[in-house]
């Protein structure tokens, strides 16, 4: 009995002595997800999508903060999600496709009758976005953010070809959007009716996975 005793007591210790088995973690929160922030992860391969913030219109304007230029109230983008790493980090896209309707735009640049189209070249992009914020959009190496504009004008139509080494912008949580502020472009061809430097200005929201809002982590 004491021997009995003995080893009872001992194995008790022994399995005391044994770490508890403890769940396993809940997965880290990466930087993009849907629903809400720290929600459902947004897979590598899914397709984002935005189109121009309700009531509002992508300027490509002649001067920083001007007046004078094209305006268009429908806009959007498409990216492919290529990484989406754990959270605070940087998550990595292909830009497909950015569309203006030339339908929705117009022009208040004198002898400019109308526009007929506004085409980005050189794509798919690389666009990054940070968990703090932050949207760079970079073009394939060696080229650039191209864009051409084209313009009925009293001297019949026109082509205004611009480019920029790269785009900046900001993203937010309150509105699901991804901002532009002022980018600035110079032309490399056209006709004296196209201004020397365009700046264009966009706020695009809400940015979707599907039907779902995406966040940023």
């Amino acid at each position: 009995m004491r021997t009995r005793t003995l080893l009872t007591l001992t194995a008790a210790v022994a399995a005391l002595a044994l770490p508890a088995a403890v769940p396993a973690a809940a997965a880290d929160t990466p930087v993009l997800t849907t629903g809400a922030a720290g929600g459902t992860p947004v897979a590598v391969g899914d397709t984002l999508t935005a189109p121009l913030a309700s009531g509002t219109s992508a300027t490509f304007r002649s001067s920083a903060g001007g007046s004078s230029g094209v305006s268009c109230t429908s806009s959007q983008f498409t990216v492919t999600v290529t990484d989406n790493p754990t959270a605070p980090g940087t998550a990595t896209e292909s830009l497909t496709a950015h569309t203006f309707d030339s339908a929705s735009c117009s022009s208040n640049v004198t002898g400019v009758l109308g526009v007929t189209g506004i085409q980005v070249a050189n794509l798919p992009y690389t666009t990054t976005v940070s968990s703090e914020g932050a949207v760079a959009v970079t073009p394939p190496s060696g080229s650039t953010v191209g864009t051409t504009v084209s313009l009925r004008t009293l001297l019949g139509s026109i082509n205004c070809v611009y480019e920029a080494p790269g785009l900046s912008g900001t993203a937010a949580n309150d509105d699901n959007s991804i901002a532009f502020a002022d980018q600035h472009f110079t032309k490399v061809s056209g006709s004296g009716l196209c201004f020397a430097d365009g700046y264009f200005t966009a706020t695009y929201a809400p940015v979707t996975d599907g039907s779902a809002t995406v966040f940023v982590n």
